[in-house]
């Protein structure tokens, strides 16, 4: 009997180095000198500080990484490395996101952990901390779910879409269903390249029916072959419409209040706009294109400019009424992997410019949350 109390003691042991020595544990990869909730967070909560806030919720969205690896690699309770990075942060795993394709974990719900806050003399939660977060992986290139993973990036890749797969019914229900049962201002949503490209989709589809949820969105995808058709014609388009603007009889008929003006479409639903925070690098290609502006727009605001006679309290529509925060990460040329990895949005030294001009890629993908659909055609008398 003692023999095998000796065996177990040593597999423990032996188990326990293994997470030490793990390059993905949190002590060795995980953010330095980033505090745990006390009490102190009821004065000053640390969530509303941007920088802790996106660090922590990076921190999410490796834990479901590691939460793959972990059933990949037949991990337990006493190893597993993904509890590391959301235990500190009094947050639990209430839920994981399965593809029933493969079987393999794509996604978690993190909740606000109150009974681990208690113990740490945490009364409440901290002003600014979700009560829940989704959180969704990118593409990890392991045998198991390498295959359904590029699926997804050849479905983004051809079509600009994720509609048709399967994680986004799944994470589309999942949100909704947290957002009602917590209130859409105390959840968030979150993702890594595919990832985030599920949680933009995700979001903008619940923020169309008037839910709107915190968004963090971290080197999300935008390159797609149906993009660059779009571009194409886009360019075709802005190269014609300056043509036309340049022939006499074109500006005879704007002279005439002709019929070829036509009222704006882009109409503000409200007051209240959903504004996702987009995280990208400017030496990853994957998603380096929403950080080009969108000369259309900036064309757009001058003619609403000149119009309006430099009048204030007026308000032009243009494409700035698509809203988000882009941040773009300065750091100069880097090779690609490290461009894309999740790890650089916790590094200590990250230099981080609010992008405020016009993104052509946001615009674009948050057009349809702020047109209006043509109005019904009026009853037959």
């Amino acid at each position: 009997m003692a023999k095998h109390n000796a065996e177990d003691e040593t597999a423990a042991e032996a188990a326990m180095e293994v997470v030490v020595a793990h390059p993905y544990a949190f002590h060795v990869s995980g953010p330095r000198n980033l505090s745990s909730p006390n009490w102190r967070d009821l004065i000053n909560s640390s969530w509303k500080d941007g920088n802790y806030k996106r660090t922590v919720i990076a921190c999410f969205i490796q834990a479901v990484y590691l939460l793959e690896l972990d059933r990949q690699e037949k991990r337990g309770e006493e190893n597993a490395l993904a509890p590391k990075w959301w235990i500190p942060f009094k947050y639990k795993l209430a839920q994981t996101l399965i593809d029933e394709r493969d079987g393999s974990i794509f996604g978690a719900i993190l909740e606000w952990d109150r009974a681990a806050a208690l113990s740490d003399l945490i009364l409440i939660r901290p002003s600014g901390a979700p009560r829940a977060v989704l959180a969704l992986r990118g593409t990890l290139l392991k045998s198991p779910t390498i295959r359904r993973d590029i699926e997804d990036d050849l479905r983004f890749l051809a079509w600009e879409s994720l509609k048709g797969s399967i994680r986004f019914k799944v994470a589309f229900e999942a949100l909704k269903s947290v957002a009602e049962r917590y209130g859409s201002s105390n959840v968030c949503i979150a993702g890594h390249s595919l990832g985030a490209g599920f949680a933009l989709q995700v979001g903008k589809t619940l923020a169309k029916e008037g839910i709107f949820v915190d968004a963090h969105l971290f080197n999300p995808p935008s390159v797609s072959l149906a993009m660059s058709l779009k571009n194409m014609g886009e360019k075709a388009s802005f190269v014609w419409r300056r043509f036309k603007s340049m022939l006499p009889s074109s500006q005879a008929a704007i002279a005439e209040g002709g019929s070829d003006q036509t009222p704006p479409s882009s109409i503000i639903m409200g007051t209240k706009k959903w504004v996702p925070h987009l995280y990208v690098n400017n030496s990853d290609y994957i998603c380096c294109y929403y950080n080009e502006t969108d000369p259309a727009g900036t064309e757009d605001n001058n003619n609403n400019n000149n119009n309006n006679g430099g009048k204030e309290n007026v308000r032009p529509t243009t494409n700035r009424d698509m809203a988000a925060k882009l941040f773009v990460m300065s750091k100069g040329k880097q090779k690609f992997m490290e461009a894309h990895g999740l790890e650089q949005w916790w590094s200590q030294d990250l230099e981080l410019q609010l992008a405020l001009h016009n993104s052509k890629l946001i615009n674009r993908q948050l057009k349809s949350l702020y047109s209006l659909p043509p109005p019904p055609p009026p009853p037959p008398k």
